[in-house]
């Protein structure tokens, strides 16, 4: 355990506070089993040592384990745990629990057995809490660290802090919000930037090699993540890469199962399980003409890139635009609500009809549409149903 704790002391002192996401101050952290998911890159290890900084614990009387240390080749969870309450511990952060064997049935073993002590775990975006072994539904709050939005993106960058607004506020009150943060700063100037390369923490380290840390985090997460959750062989993640190659030079991309499956050398229902692997690794997005009853075997309308980022960093071409300011939109707003594929416009977001497009998009495709906007890239400012494309960015 010493080990362990020398490894947890050198990690907290190494982590700043000056930079938080949002989803610390989110969190109800009063629970006493709570679970954070996330893609990988996304900052979930950060957020748990910000988590003892920012609240003030006691470090003491906290410890911090990864499950892919060795040390637990040799050793469980829960014999630890149990020797860490014995010395008067009171907080349990475990990171990385999809790496390790029986995870769920363990935990859920902790939370029964020692109710003086908060659990904090967090795991892959794979990780499927209501299939856990162990009922751990009914026991823990599950919150998701998205990647950064624009508005954090513009604050861990050194510029001004920003409140959060709504979907709604932004329908009926754009003009002046936009107005407001454009008295701060100029949202266009930093736009690209963020969609180059703003959506994970990491661009702090390097911006000339973050593309390249994207990819590497992508293939890892195919080759290590993926495997154990879904017991697929190796074989198998040859042909995903092939797929994620196809898509990202196709993006948007309106998919026929039929003949990606004939390209691939798989079977149909093979290539839809490809797709949901992808998507849950927050690698694409699968949309659909409607979200309620989608069943596993349904295909997808489009498919689009998960982020911008992503796009810029696995086109072997200049990636397209349209794509990228779709995907944006996608990303960004979907963190809260549900999108839909909509026949006229390009997407439904309950009834609001949303259609992307450039600085002179006109209104002719939603024409007829009650509840329908157009969302437009490089302008500051829309005007009544017109809306600034950079202004999605600052839902979360």
């Amino acid at each position: 355990m010493e080990k362990l704790l020398q490894k947890y002391y050198q990690k907290l002192d190494r982590i700043q506070q000056n930079k938080v996401r949002s989803l610390l101050e989110d969190i109800d952290w009063s629970n006493r089993f709570i679970g954070i998911k996330g893609a990988r890159g996304a900052g979930k290890t950060t957020l748990l040592f910000q988590y003892i900084k920012v609240k003030q614990l006691n470090p003491n009387q906290t410890l911090y384990v990864s499950l892919d240390d060795l040390y637990f080749t040799e050793n469980n969870l829960y014999s630890l745990t149990e020797q860490f309450v014995n010395e008067g511990g009171k907080q349990l952060l475990v990171d990385e629990v999809h790496r390790y064997p029986n995870w769920s049935s363990e935990l859920k073993n902790i939370y029964d057995d020692f109710p003086d002590l908060q659990v904090v775990f967090t795991g892959s975006s794979l990780i499927h809490i209501e299939k856990a072994r162990g009922d751990l539904s009914r026991r823990a709050v599950i919150y998701e660290l998205h990647g950064m939005s624009y508005r954090e993106y513009l604050s861990f960058s050194g510029f001004l802090n920003f409140d959060k607004v709504t979907l709604e506020d932004i329908i009926n009150n754009h003009v002046e919000i936009s107005r407001s943060i454009i008295k701060k700063i100029k949202p266009l100037a930093h736009f690209k930037d963020y969609l180059t390369y703003g959506n994970y923490p990491y661009f702090l380290e390097s911006k000339n090699a973050y593309q390249q840390k994207l990819i590497e985090t992508i293939l890892i997460a195919l080759s290590t993540d993926l495997p154990p959750s879904y017991n697929i062989s190796y074989a198998s993640i040859e042909k995903i890469k092939q797929l994620l190659y196809i898509l990202a030079e196709s993006v948007p991309f309106k998919p026929n199962i039929a003949k990606l499956s004939e390209r691939i050398g798989v079977s149909r229902n093979s290539l839809l399980d490809f797709l949901r692997y992808l998507e849950e690794l927050r690698i694409i997005k699968r949309l659909y003409a409607d979200t309620k009853g989608i069943g596993i075997l349904q295909k997808p309308e489009k498919i689009y890139l998960h982020h911008p980022n992503i796009a810029y960093a696995l086109a072997y071409r200049d990636a397209d635009i349209g794509s990228i300011r779709e995907s944006f939109f996608i990303n960004q707003v979907s963190v809260h609500h549900p999108i839909e594929y909509s026949p006229t416009g390009d997407f439904r977001v309950g009834k609001n009809i949303f259609e992307i497009g450039g600085q002179s998009k006109t209104k002719k495709q939603i024409q007829g549409e009650k509840y329908a906007y157009i969302v437009s890239d490089n302008i500051e400012i829309g005007h009544k149903n017109k809306i600034p494309l950079w202004l999605f960015g600052f839902l979360y």
